[in-house]
Formats: C-alpha cells, sequence, structure tokens
C-alpha cells in the first residue's frame, strides 16, 4: 500500500481544483439535512432538491444527495457553486459487481458505534478550504459502499503531518453524547514522537497556557487566560542528536505537543511551523499511537492503538 507523505500529495488530490462555495454553514444541532437546508438558504424545498441532486451540497467535504442525511452539531455545509459528479450506478450494482475503493490506510477497528483507523502522515483529517482529499471522506466512502444511508461523524482531529489513530462515531446519538463529554470520557491520548536536541530531563510533566496568532501559528503565554496545556513524556531511546519519546497529553490543545517540545529546545523533527522542517524522516516525528475513551451509552472502556511507524524505530536501532 502507498503511504502518504508530506510532499507527497494523493494522485486524486492533484487532479482537483480548488472549489468555489456560494455558501457555508455550522449545524449547531442534531437533525436532517433537507429541514436545516430549508431554513439556512431561504428558498423552496425543489431548489434545496435540485441542488442536492446535482451534487452541490457537502457535508464536511464529501458530498451528499440524501435529503434526510443526518446532521451532528458542528458538521460543516457547503453550498458548491457548480454541480459535482454523482455516480448513480452505485446504488444499482449488486454485491459481485461492487468494487469499493481502496482505502489508504488500515481499518483498526469497527462496530455499529465506531470506526477507527491508522491515518497515513499527509492526509487531513477533515476538508480544508484548500483540500478536498481527507480521512473523513474516504470513511464517508467506504460506509456508503455497504449503506447508501451511513456516514461517519467527526469526534477529534490529528494533524495532516500527523499519523496514528482516528476515530469517527457511526451514528448521530452516540457522537452527540461524547461530544457533550469528550474529555471526561477520554482516558488516554499516547503518541510517539522523534524530535532533535537533547532534552534536559528525561522524563517530565509540562504545563504551559497557549494562545493563538492571526497567523494561526500557537505559541507559549504567561497569560492564565489562554488554553492550559498539559503534557507528559519520556525519553525512550537516544542516538546522535535525536530522540524518540512516548508522549501523553492531557489536554487536547492544537499543536500541544508541537509547541510545547519547541519550547525546550526539542521541537519535533520535519516541522515546519514550529522547528527548522528538517528531519531524516521526510515528514514529521509524530504518531498517535493510543486513544481510550469510556463508551458513553455503556460505559465500557474502548481501547484504539496503531504501531510507531518502522521509520522512527529504525532511526534507534
Amino acid at each position: 500500500m502507498r503511504k502518504l507523505y508530506q510532499k507527497d500529495k494523493p494522485e486524486r488530490e492533484k487532479k482537483e481544483r480548488a472549489p468555489v462555495y456560494t455558501a457555508v454553514y455550522k449545524a449547531n444541532r442534531s437533525e436532517e439535512l433537507l429541514p436545516f437546508l430549508l431554513r439556512k438558504c431561504a428558498t423552496s424545498r425543489n431548489n434545496v432538491k435540485s441542488l442536492l441532486t446535482r451534487g452541490q451540497v457537502l457535508v464536511n467535504g464529501s458530498v451528499v444527495t440524501r435529503h434526510d442525511c443526518a446532521l451532528a452539531k458542528d458538521d460543516e455545509v457547503k453550498i458548491s457553486k457548480t454541480p459535482n459528479k454523482v455516480d448513480r450506478g452505485k446504488a444499482t450494482l449488486s454485491a459481485r459487481q461492487a468494487r469499493p475503493k481502496p482505502l489508504p490506510f488500515k481499518i483498526i477497528y469497527e462496530d455499529d458505534d465506531f470506526i477507527a483507523i491508522d491515518k497515513p502522515a499527509g492526509l487531513l483529517s477533515v476538508e480544508s478550504d484548500k483540500e478536498r482529499t481527507c480521512a473523513f471522506g474516504y470513511v464517508m466512502d467506504y460506509l456508503r459502499g455497504k449503506d447508501k444511508t451511513a456516514r461517519p461523524y467527526i469526534l477529534h482531529r490529528i494533524d495532516k503531518e500527523t499519523s496514528g489513530v482516528l476515530v469517527f462515531a457511526k451514528n448521530v446519538k452516540v457522537h452527540s453524547m461524547l461530544k457533550l463529554h469528550w474529555n471526561e470520557c477520554v482516558t488516554l491520548r499516547q503518541y510517539h514522537a522523534v524530535v532533535q536536541g537533547a532534552l534536559a530531563k528525561k522524563e517530565d510533566v509540562v504545563t504551559s497556557y497557549l494562545k493563538e496568532n492571526a497567523n494561526n501559528l500557537v505559541y507559549i503565554t504567561h497569560d492564565t487566560t489562554g488554553q492550559k496545556a498539559i503534557t507528559r513524556y519520556k525519553v525512550l531511546k537516544e542516538k546522535e542528536g535525536y530522540a524518540l519519546l512516548s508522549v501523553q497529553i492531557e489536554t487536547g490543545r492544537k499543536n500541544q505537543i508541537r509547541v510545547q517540545m519547541q519550547a525546550l529546545g526539542a521541537p519535533v523533527v520535519g516541522d515546519d511551523k514550529y522547528g527548522d522542517g528538517k528531519g531524516p524522516l521526510g515528514r514529521l516525528g509524530l504518531h498517535a499511537s493510543a486513544l481510550t475513551f469510556k463508551h458513553p451509552a455503556t460505559g465500557k472502556e474502548l481501547s484504539f492503538s496503531a504501531p510507531c511507524p518502522m521509520a522512527f524505530k529504525s532511526m534507534f536501532p
């Protein structure tokens, strides 16, 4: 399976032109797509259905044609200026004839409520203004291949250049319950990181307050109105100016590990935002290795893991 690295965009992405949207909306509660669009677009039911038929409605970057698609809180709904291609023959194919698209990642776990993947570096969790190719879209296509009414629901995100565990909910009820109490339900967020430089302490707990500037860069501040970020790290191996760390974060702040490692004088290798972007890996040296949380309905603890990349290990024989 061909891996996606930092400067290795998928072929599908290369062919895409930057989309133009006439409207962008955010769902503030769970509801079906049709009444949401009728309320937001202030137009007729026929006009809304035409937008859906022509593939001009996207939910989190994926084209949606069903008017009864279930929206979840914080879903992003966009109206495309131009129609998007809709494969209408897919629904008529028999199970034998249907050929699911190969996924650029491994599915770690799947049941009726969740699907967890090992996201490769270089793939967005969710689409951006510049890129539509994303893990959400691939999972959407995968689920639709089995049930045309199915869709994933976003629980959390990891950076584009970070690989590892990414979990989606498969129904809106579980999603809503878990999102309301995400920080209380999550009991473990573990990463592996390759950093450049020597850390004075081989094991420590780092507590910082973070803010974001106008250029979308996160920085550490003494202002306690910033977001509190707590990170535990342990040096596992060292060699020739590099170190492999096991990292646990107690708070899931944007770029938390990358910013705090930079402040300690040991930036994550390959980090072009908070470091010099250089490193022997050819990618960002950050991998989400484990995520554990309690099922919001049953209370059962669910653990998902993705092994430390071989490229990380090979640096420290």
